[in-house]
C-alpha cells in the first residue's frame, strides 16, 4: 500500500512533499552564513542535497515531515516547516517524541511565515492523532526560533541539554533548550482564540 502523502496550506502558504528545483535554493540557504548561524557550519551542496533528499524520503515513508514551503502567490519555495520523528536513545530528554522545527531563507524572514507555517503543523499533528505533545529544541542563543517556539504556544520545559551530535562544538552551538506543547495546551489555545 502506498503511503498518504499530507500536504498542509495556510493563508500564504502552502507545506509540500519536495521537488528538484527546491533543491539549489536550499542549497543556497545552507551555505548562507547568517541562515546557518546556529548550526555547527554552513553546508555544502552535497551535504544540502543529502539532508533534503532525507527529509523527503521520510515524507515518503510516514506522510509527514519536514516540509517544503512555498509562498501560494508564487509558488516560490522559501524553506521548510514541519514535523520530525525524534528516536528514542539520542540523549535528548523525553524522547521518543514528535519534533516540530523550520528553516527559512534569510529573505523571508520577519514576515511570520515561520509561525504561521508551525501553527498549521501543530493543528495536523494533533488533529491527525500524530503525537499528545510535540517538542521543539534550539541553540540557547537562537532567540529569534525561541520567540516562534513561544508564539506557536510553546513552553521551555527547562531541560537544557547537550546536544549528542554536537558534543564536540562549542557550548554556543551543543547546548540546547527544550521547548513543548501538548495537545490540551494546544486545545485551550485555539479555542481561545
Amino acid at each position: 500500500m502506498t503511503q498518504r502523502i499530507f500536504e498542509l496550506e495556510t493563508k500564504r502558504l502552502r507545506l509540500r512533499s519536495w521537488k528538484a528545483e527546491d533543491l539549489p535554493v536550499f542549497a543556497e540557504m545552507t551555505a548562507d552564513p547568517e541562515v546557518m548561524r546556529y548550526f555547527p557550519a554552513p553546508l555544502s551542496r552535497e551535504e544540502s542535497d543529502a539532508g533534503a533528499s532525507r527529509i523527503q524520503g521520510l515524507i515518503s515513508q510516514r506522510g509527514w515531515g519536514f516540509w517544503a514551503a512555498e509562498l501560494k502567490e508564487t509558488g516560490e519555495f522559501i524553506g521548510f516547516v514541519g514535523l520530525h520523528f525524534q528516536e528514542e536513545g539520542v540523549a535528548i530528554p523525553n524522547t521518543p517524541f514528535v519534533e516540530i522545527g523550520w528553516r527559512l531563507a534569510k529573505s523571508h524572514w520577519l514576515n511570520g511565515y515561520a509561525s504561521e507555517a508551525a501553527r498549521e503543523a501543530l493543528r495536523f499533528a494533533f488533529e491527525q492523532n500524530i503525537a499528545d505533545a510535540v517538542y521543539a529544541f534550539t541553540t540557547l542563543e537562537n532567540i529569534p526560533s525561541q520567540k516562534v517556539m513561544e508564539k506557536i504556544g510553546m513552553s521551555n520545559t527547562g531541560q537544557d541539554f547537550d546536544h549528542p551530535r554536537l558534543l564536540d562544538k562549542p557550548n554556543a552551538v551543543k547546548r540546547h533548550c527544550l521547548y513543548r506543547i501538548t495537545r490540551d495546551e494546544w486545545l485551550v489555545n485555539n479555542n481561545s482564540q
